[in-house]
């Protein structure tokens, strides 16, 4: 799954909390994701306050008839751009 990153085309959310829910063509287990926040020197805004901070990600099985628990995780913006988080892959 990937997306164009420019910068006309990031996925702003209103406020200071968001969701994104992402259903996959076919049943998997994920084994990482990546998430990617302009750096502030390129920003338009010359700031990184938009950037994610603290994130979970979840798991539906296919029915939806329960979530699992993939991950707690920090984006750090004093690091590169893109940053891979490991999932925890628990019967998803």
């Amino acid at each position: 799954f990937q997306v164009d990153v420019s910068l006309e085309y990031c996925w702003p959310f209103d406020g200071s909390q968001g969701e994104v829910l992402i259903r996959l063509p076919t049943q998997m287990q994920p084994s990482a994701i990546t998430i990617q926040h302009v750096s502030q020197m390129a920003s338009l805004l010359g700031t990184d306050s938009s950037a994610p901070r603290d994130f979970t990600v979840s798991g539906l099985d296919e029915k939806y008839k329960g979530e699992t628990l993939l991950g707690i995780f920090t984006y750090d913006m004093q690091k590169e751009p893109n940053q891979t988080f490991p999932l925890q892959v628990w019967g998803v």
